[in-house]
């Protein structure tokens, strides 16, 4: 990986070391932002496909289009001896299991509600969907005020009802499969998208665009991974991808006075958000949308406070746990992508399926995103 390296301390020369981190987020967020919305990827569209008995959209592809090649390529480059993770807060720090029950659980329950998870928000928003602006400022206001402000302290309550060791955070290493079978569980999953995807047809923006999703979050791995190799004021985290401490970050850099440090969350949310704007200008997919009538405006509000608090009580969102920390194979995102999964199939049969089923017309419309 000497060519990384020296592109690194080179840019770390020119911009420093705060500068090459946030660069590096936003052009890794560009990327993430074009994939994402080519691609269609989408979680929640995922579980209602699932949860609902299939159908022949593909939407449950696409997303395992992206987790199988996350985890492939993210143990790939591990087993390469490229990456090292253990410095990683997901694998190196005390872990809440409770955190992730409650928390994948409200976010779960917030996906459905606000039509979308926080990643999928900030594409949408980028395209001009103005339910899911609205819907992702109170997602960020939400996550900083449980990072640090209002509603920090019943968090912090609800995470230390159930905690972990950091030496039981890694699933790989608590079953005996090591690395190597980390590789062959992405490598079996990859092969079932493929044949759902020959199967569904699912169009080529669809299966390549996911892959690029999936790429992105290993690429940030080994890019923040090797970047904390060279830097030598500060220790940047290793990291990938994730939004609700993103964003909470990008809103507290808005806010506060000017001379905030530079890293790597604040390049990635302006860079998402440029990557889906980019595309569905040069897809003529531009539209400014707004709400249809008070209870849909209430229904995104509750959505995105259930999220906001839910992301940041597991510790990452939908992006964040269930496909970057399950890229590296955590307990704590395996336990909020399972949460996720369920609630939010649960809501959509209590909630959406009543509804559909009673206004099937008015529902159509209202569900599109």
């Amino acid at each position: 990986m000497s060519v990384l390296d020296a592109l690194l301390e080179a840019a770390i020369a020119r911009l420093g070391e705060g500068g090459t981190a946030a660069a590096a987020g936003a052009l890794i967020g560009l990327l993430f932002g074009f994939f994402a919305h080519r691609s269609r990827f989408c979680l929640r569209s995922a579980v209602i496909e699932f949860a609902r008995g299939g159908s022949r959209e593909g939407r449950l592809t696409v997303w395992l289009f992206t987790f199988s090649t996350a985890v492939l390529l993210t143990q790939a480059f591990i087993v390469a001896g490229w990456l090292d993770v253990s410095g990683a807060r997901q694998l190196s720090a005390r872990g809440s299991l409770s955190g992730a029950l409650i928390g994948g659980a409200m976010f779960g329950a917030g996906m459905i509600l606000a039509r979308g998870c926080s990643s999928r928000l900030l594409v949408l928003a980028a395209q001009g969907n103005l339910r899911a602006l609205l819907s992702g400022l109170v997602f960020a206001v939400t996550a900083a005020s449980a990072l640090g402000g209002l509603l920090s302290p019943l968090r912090q309550a609800i995470a230390g009802w159930w905690t972990v060791e950091a030496s039981a955070r890694d699933v790989l290493a608590l079953t005996g499969l090591g690395h190597a079978g980390g590789l062959v569980f992405g490598a079996v999953w990859l092969a079932a998208a493929l044949f759902w995807g020959w199967r569904q047809r699912v169009r080529f923006w669809g299966w390549f665009g996911a892959i690029g999703v999936g790429v992105m979050v290993a690429i940030a791995w080994l890019v923040t991974y090797h970047l904390m190799r060279a830097a030598f004021d500060t220790t940047p985290p290793v990291q990938s991808l994730s939004f609700t401490g993103p964003a909470a970050d990008v809103l507290m850099l808005v806010l506060s006075p000017p001379g905030q440090a530079l890293k790597f969350d604040l390049g990635l949310v302006p860079g998402v958000f440029a990557g889906a704007f980019l595309s569905a200008a040069l897809w003529k997919e531009l539209k400014l949308e707004g709400f249809q009538g008070g209870q849909a405006m209430r229904r995104y509000i509750a959505g995105a406070l259930l999220m906001g608090f839910g992301g940041m009580l597991a510790g990452g969102c939908a992006v964040g746990a269930g496909v970057s920390g399950a890229a590296v194979f955590t307990i704590t995102s395996f336990v909020t992508l399972a949460a996720i999964w369920a609630t939010a199939a649960l809501v959509d049969r209590w909630l959406d399926r009543p509804a559909e089923a009673a206004a099937p017309a008015v529902a159509a419309g209202y569900a599109r995103p």
